[in-house]
């Protein structure tokens, strides 16, 4: 049974309206590499990415349905389809390859050329398209009701409620002026720092916030749970663990530092010790984190593993319905063999024969697992870091133990690691906007379609993002501090040399372990540990605004729209300050940074510096709520 008898679609199978246009393909396209662009930007900075699918959509309403005058909800599905890809190409990128770029700053290896780039993503992107086709009908169809995929039902809800897409649009744009304008401010013009820390005399540890509006939409999107554990971590490493390595260390030279720990929080602050060892203890937690959410995945990633099999050999080729055709089986399992091959034979790509049978096994099984996952808790909760790990662990295991160690071995792991990144992310979100098009009426040939494009526009623009972004500040910095690259990276490194400070890295893992033990999630938590604190202080602001919002007195349907309209301002906002970082990123490669630099002319007192920003911080807040909580109100 292909499709759901009880079930009808919005738009009927008999009925056929626009889908792929010129206009669906173009826009996807522009908010494919937008969305991929900032994401990549917002992931290396915090170490999370966001849905596009929703911002997007409302974006393709408010052009094709109030600019353009046309009633075409499938070609707005499209747009989101095709808009979408390039969030997931860019958090399966960014999670992995900046890796390359860290060892090339180290003197290790060369940097990956963009051809390299370009080609790991859209293999990644394609193979999690072309798994994801044959798992379909046993995960959006057969289960229908079973799996909800919140997005994706989140997503069709926003483009079923179309007569609002003007309006929606128009919170969704402001929020990337404002953030855009807030952010030229702080990190173009400089005119306030973007970051305030307090610290009390005699005491190593340090407090803060960032002032960051992308930073803070983060938080408001995730909610008060999320970002108070992420909180949590980062106050267990900057006002726990920062003050004993301080307080009994001062006189000690510790590995991997070079000199006393006493003298290097002189010189260099409780930032330094963080530097050194806290990023150690925080990968240790992430990792384990990452272990232990696959741990207790496992016997739905085996009952997931063993459905999806049953469903290709029970799949119906009798596809008469237009709600019921894919892309035919024997094209997908040729393509499939293809990429297969290019993985192997493409020069640019370090991968041998072997590391290409682990990237078609790990990744068909990866997907499958990814598309459950996000069926049944979100995206958003979907552990693809947790997958990218064990496939490093065992992948660079057997590059090491078939005798391909040192450089060779690890870029080999490394490529391997993100193909099956990009493979998990793209599987999860073509899932959600296949259920999205499942509950509209859309052809799922033409949504696959899209998502194809979607992923070779956004292939095409990360290998340029990320070399932009590196050239501009560098990886691994305060301002990208890309946290899961540097944990695969140090992964990497830990296999193959052996040469990771483990005693740091065990803190960590115990960590993780004693958080799981009392309930809290771990992945947050770890990624708290992990990151500055004062990162950390700035999405905690944002959960206590939704915080204000979720209790608010309000009756439910008011409460549910403001909500909904913040997510859309702060999504606008998180676009905004991610084009706006980009575009100070070619300024800073031309040397144009200095021009607009206003700090030395004001040359501000640090007291007033701090007033000043804690001012413009106010006013980012009453954005959000000007555009959500007031808004409503006013209408009340």
């Amino acid at each position: 049974m292909e499709q759901n008898n009880n079930f009808k679609p919005y738009i009927p199978a008999e009925k056929v309206t626009p889908e792929i246009t010129v206009t669906s393909i173009i826009m996807g396209i522009l908010l494919a590499v937008i969305f991929g662009a900032a994401n990549a930007y917002l992931g290396l900075r915090v170490g999370m990415t966001v849905s596009a699918s929703i911002p997007a959509a409302v974006i393709s309403m408010g052009v094709i349905r109030v600019l353009m005058r046309k009633n075409s909800i499938l070609e707005s599905n499209v747009v989101q389809t095709i808009g979408s890809a390039g969030e997931s190409v860019a958090a399966g990128a960014i999670f992995t390859l900046p890796a390359l770029f860290l060892w090339a700053a180290e003197g290790i290896t060369q940097k990956p050329g963009i051809i390299e780039i370009t080609l790991i993503a859209l293999i990644g992107g394609l193979l999690g398209v072309f798994f994801m086709i044959p798992l379909r009908n046993a995960l959006i169809v057969k289960e229908h009701g079973v799996l909800p995929y919140p997005e994706g039902t989140a997503c069709a809800e926003v483009l079923l409620a179309g007569e609002e897409g003007g309006a929606n649009a128009s919170t969704v744009f402001a929020g990337m002026g404002f953030a855009a304008l807030f952010k030229l401010i702080i990190d173009g013009l400089k005119a306030v720092p973007g970051e305030i820390a307090f610290r009390v005399k005699g005491f190593a540890g340090e407090i803060g916030t960032q002032i960051y509006p992308a930073v803070m939409s983060v938080g408001f999107i995730c909610g008060p749970r999320i970002s108070s554990y992420m909180f949590a971590g980062g106050l267990v490493s900057w006002m726990v663990i920062i003050p004993l390595i301080v307080t009994f260390g001062e006189n000690i030279v510790l590995y991997p530092g070079v000199t006393t720990i006493g003298q290097m929080f002189s010189e260099g602050g409780a930032s330094a010790i963080w530097s050194s060892y806290i990023r150690y203890i925080g990968a240790g937690a992430l990792a384990a984190g990452g272990i232990i959410s696959l741990i207790k995945s496992l016997p739905l990633i085996i009952r997931t593993f063993r459905d999806s099999v049953a469903s290709l050999s029970t799949k119906s080729s009798n596809n008469q319905l237009r709600t019921e055709r894919d892309i035919p089986m024997s094209v997908v399992l040729i393509v499939i063999a293809i990429l297969t091959l290019a993985v192997w034979l493409i020069p640019a790509i370090p991968v041998s024969l072997l590391g290409a049978v682990i990237v078609v096994v790990f990744g068909f099984f990866f997907a499958a697992v990814s598309s459950r996952m996000v069926g049944l808790v979100g995206s958003s909760n979907n552990p693809v870091s947790g997958m990218a790990i064990a496939t490093l662990l065992i992948a660079t295991l057997i590059l090491k133990v078939t005798g391909e160690g040192g450089v060779a071995g690890m870029t080999a792991a490394i490529a391997i690691g993100s193909i099956i990144c990009i493979v998990a992310a793209i599987a999860g979100d073509t899932s959600q906007d296949l259920k999205t098009g499942y509950l509209l009426g859309s052809t799922p040939k033409k949504q696959q379609y899209g998502e194809i494009i979607g992923v070779v526009a956004s292939s095409l623009a990360i290998g340029g993002t990320l070399y932009l972004l590196d050239s501009a500040w560098g990886f691994g910095s305060e301002q990208l501090a890309a946290p899961q690259a540097t944990l695969m990276k140090m992964i990497i490194e830990g296999v193959m040399n052996a040469q990771l400070p483990w005693n740091l890295v065990f803190i960590g893992v115990f960590i993780a372990v004693a958080v799981e033990f009392i309930g809290i999630p771990v992945l947050p938590f770890a990624i708290g540990v992990y990151l500055p604190v004062h990162l950390n202080a700035c999405i905690m602001v944002g959960g206590f605004i939704r915080l204000f919002m979720d209790k608010s007195k309000k009756e439910e349907s008011k409460k549910q729209a403001m909500v909904n309209d913040g997510i859309l301002y702060c999504s606008g906002m998180i676009a905004g300050e991610g084009l706006a970082g980009i575009l100070l990123a070619l300024l800073a490669i031309f040397h144009v940074d200095k021009v607009i630099d206003i700090s030395g002319f004001l040359n501000l007192p640090p007291v007033v510096a701090t007033v000043l920003s804690l001012v413009l911080f106010a006013i980012i807040i009453c954005t959000v709520l000007k555009f959500s909580a007031w808004r409503k109100r006013k209408q009340g």
